[in-house]
């Protein structure tokens, strides 16, 4: 008989707050333009994405991410003491270590929290998400920081004209409570590793740095380039249609809830064709919100569920206590659904 005492923690977890930082720099697609042979209709026609925000070399992946937090934390009503874990999702953080979640809690002034970062992807953020509400619930945290923030400015190849175009800056978080009631739903999550090349970084970081020493990358005319994310478009396409369409449905399922419970959908903002047929294979009722954030922000992998959660609450298009479905996607292949109630 095991001698270990159970440990306590609340019934449920909640969002209790959101905050998001977008980078002061707007770009619009003839930006874009500048660099591959293309028109601001086929980008628009193909993604949905008429400007982007790109950070500045003083908005980095920490700054935002304080940001985001300070903003997230007041909307929760407590102080940033009483945050017992920080998880960061990001790709973009390029040090191996320390996390950059354990800068951040200390910017924030945190105290001593928990603080790691995790790599998921565009799915990271609800990844963060499940593994917070099992903090809470389990009882080694009171109150959590989940932070979705990415640069993908600095991993865009801006002669690759099927990308350059997609990706942008960014920070969205959220503050994870307990709760007297289920308020995020049971996660339907996975991956699909023999579909992994499809997206995918052009050069590891180790063959850059050696091929940068060989070959004098460092100087002017050099010809390498750094290493940047690339995909096959269509492959991601359908995968994302047909395959994450079926998880949604899942998630839906786990919660006990149908599409006509529903009142909000916050899909990864990945591409607007992509979520269009999203809400018409799940057959969304007309009721439902849907978030299309990526028309103004562009694609920010870990940020953009947490970034459109906050656009779509600060302009009223949905409220505190709207049930929202929640789905993200991405490298790897690796994807996360749950159903949870908006703060």
């Amino acid at each position: 008989m095991s001698k270990i005492k159970p440990s306590k923690g609340a019934p449920y977890a909640r969002i209790m707050g959101v905050g998001g930082y977008r980078p002061v720099r707007v770009v619009p697609n003839e930006v874009i333009l500048e660099t591959i042979d293309s028109s601001d209709e086929w980008i628009r026609s193909r993604s949905g994405i008429a400007t982007r925000h790109w950070a500045s070399p003083e908005e980095t992946v920490a700054a935002m991410s304080v940001e985001a937090a300070g903003k997230a934390i007041a909307d929760a009503g407590i102080t940033p003491e009483q945050i017992d874990a920080v998880v960061v999702s990001t790709v973009s953080h390029f040090k191996q270590t320390p996390a950059i979640a354990t800068e951040i809690a200390d910017r924030i002034g945190a105290g001593r929290p928990a603080a790691f970062d995790i790599s998921a992807a565009c799915a990271g953020f609800v990844y963060g998400l499940t593994l917070a509400k099992g903090m809470i619930v389990e009882g080694s945290a009171g109150h959590v920081l989940v932070i979705g923030v990415e640069r993908l400015s600095d991993l865009t190849d801006l002669e690759d004209r099927a990308t350059a175009f997609l990706f942008g800056d960014g920070a969205g978080a959220v503050v994870v409570g307990p709760a007297q009631e289920p308020m995020i739903g049971a996660t339907v999550w996975g991956s699909e590793g023999d579909k992994s090349d499809t997206i995918r970084q052009t050069v590891p970081w180790d063959d850059f740095h050696a091929g940068a020493t060989k070959a004098g990358a460092t100087e002017a005319g050099s010809g390498e380039k750094f290493p940047a994310i690339t995909q096959e478009g269509q492959a991601v396409f359908r995968w994302a249609v047909f395959e994450m369409a079926k998880v949604a449905q899942q998630a839906l399922d786990a919660a006990g809830i149908t599409p006509d419970d529903l009142d909000v959908f916050i899909p990864h903002q990945a591409n607007m064709r992509i979520i269009d047929s999203m809400v018409k294979t799940l057959k969304l009722p007309e009721s439902v919100t849907v978030a299309r954030d990526v028309e103004t922000t562009g694609n920010t992998s870990a940020a953009s569920i947490p970034l459109a959660m906050e656009r779509i609450l600060a302009t009223g298009q949905a409220k505190s206590g709207d049930t929202a479905l929640v789905i993200g996607f991405g490298a790897g292949l690796v994807y996360a659904a749950t159903v949870v109630t908006l703060p």
